[in-house]
């Protein structure tokens, strides 16, 4: 963009705005209000919005309140919005004005700019574009269709390729036999294919509390305005437009129940954020057994071979570390601070309007395309190709003190504990101990130590 400027002008004078831009006054007033971060709203909730806009000069037109030309117009430069091709003139700051109309307002001052080029006259970013709308619906409808479409389109399709692969790792790992932990301490026996038959199950729950979640988002507020009581909008608009969105998007949207619960508060999105929560914490536990069961090679636990996918350390020669978990644990923890920083922000509601809703949906979004992108990496690029070390495996069974729980039913749990003790002590195994002093006969001692008779039905 060059450096020349043309002026503007909005209610409260002239301004100075870069000749080539398409927004106009109100968007430079906050460019040069919130000179913040660099943050600004990606191609999600960009699309969202201009889809908003779509559905608003359509609803507009079939309610006979914008002359089809003016309608068209809009129409036709709100698609661009949605297509991506004005994603650089959206320039205004995520710290802004907490309703968002600072970002509600490029988008009306970039759509009515395209709009009037496309029509011939001018078409006014307030009273066209903005018709029947304001930025206190228009943007908390933008969100929730951000997040709704995001999360289908991309989070919970790669949550399902974890769970399935992980699935295949239960079935895979299933004959193979192994030593549980509890308190990081050696625990009774179980197979390989239950412990990750438990982390399909806790990723397939987490993907049924987010799609619970996001039936909250499908009530849009739109159609509501300024408070929630709907003023300035046309019989008809919120009903006509939220039927577009729904068509376009291919998903439940419907019109709030109550305008003015879902103007003035962002429960839904809270809710959302804590779905996304909870599967970030489940992710961290399977990330960080993943970490625990694969460390070594040789003096960790060794039970699992991760896939190489780079060099570890820049001193020490051929070491290979576990770099896709803990990504997906850096993820985690940001996920898990944006839910903080969203449910602060939900908090911050005062009367009809909640005002930190640009960082709600900057973080909820995030969160979104975070866990998706990190779920789809896990997939690939460790659990598809982990293998079981079943040598070692065998060996740690084998060794374990924790066998001794078998014979608690024959030989009751003191003699058992005591078995163990001499077990430890002697530095042998409680096969070779129990044969010796158990008094259990060799057969039946047999029977009992059979590890695949402790670790429940096959």
């Amino acid at each position: 963009m060059s450096e020349t400027f043309r002026t503007e002008h909005d209610t409260m004078g002239p301004v100075r705005v870069p000749a080539e831009a398409l927004y106009g006054a109100q968007t430079q007033r906050a460019v040069e209000n919130f000179p913040i971060s660099r943050m600004r709203f990606g191609r999600g909730f960009l699309s969202a919005l201009g889809l908003v806009k779509f559905a608003a000069a359509q609803a507009n037109q079939q309610t006979g309140t914008l002359p089809s030309p003016i309608a068209n117009a809009i129409e036709t430069a709100a698609q661009e919005v949605m297509d991506g091709r004005h994603d650089s003139q959206f320039v205004v700051d995520v710290f802004q004005t907490g309703s968002g109309t600072s970002t509600n307002m490029n988008a009306n001052e970039v759509i009515a700019a395209r709009a009037t080029t496309l029509h011939g006259k001018p078409i006014h970013p307030n009273d066209h574009v903005n018709r029947s709308q304001s930025s206190n619906d228009v943007f908390p409808t933008a969100l929730h269709i951000a997040a709704a479409r995001t999360a289908q389109e991309t989070l919970l399709p790669a949550i399902d390729a974890l769970r399935q692969t992980l699935e295949a790792k239960r079935k895979q790992f299933w004959e193979i036999l192994k030593i549980g932990r509890t308190h990081l301490q050696d625990a009774v026996p179980m197979r390989l294919g239950q412990e990750f038959g438990g982390y399909a199950r806790q990723v397939e729950l987490s993907q049924a509390r987010i799609r619970k979640a996001l039936e909250d988002l499908y009530e849009l507020p739109l159609g509501g305005t300024a408070v929630g009581s709907g003023i300035n909008a046309a019989p008809g608009f919120a009903k006509t437009a939220i039927a577009i969105i729904a068509e376009r998007t291919g998903l439940p949207f419907r019109e709030a129940q109550n305008h003015f619960e879902t103007q003035a508060a962002r429960d839904g999105a809270v809710f959302l954020s804590g779905a996304l929560k909870t599967y970030a914490i489940a992710l961290t536990k399977i990330a960080n057994d993943i970490r625990w069961l694969g460390s070594g090679p040789r003096c960790g636990l060794g039970e699992l071979q991760l896939p190489e996918v780079q060099p570890g350390s820049s001193i020490m020669p051929g070491k290979v570390n576990p770099v896709i978990a803990e990504s997906v644990l850096m993820v985690c923890a940001q996920v898990i601070g944006h839910d903080a920083t969203i449910s602060w922000g939900a908090g911050s509601g005062a009367l009809e309007l909640n005002t930190m809703m640009p960082l709600i949906a900057y973080d909820l979004l995030e969160s979104i395309e975070l866990l998706a992108a990190a779920s789809r990496n896990f997939e690939e690029r460790c659990i598809t190709g982990l293998e079981a070390n079943e040598v070692r495996l065998r060996d740690t069974l084998e060794r374990s003190l924790a066998l001794a729980t078998a014979l608690t039913p024959e030989i009751g749990y003191e003699r058992a504990a005591s078995l163990a003790h001499a077990a430890y002590d002697s530095g042998r195994t409680i096969r070779k101990t129990a044969e010796e002093q158990s008094g259990i006969a060799p057969e039946r001692l047999a029977e009992l130590l059979d590890p695949t008779k402790m670790v429940g039905p096959a």
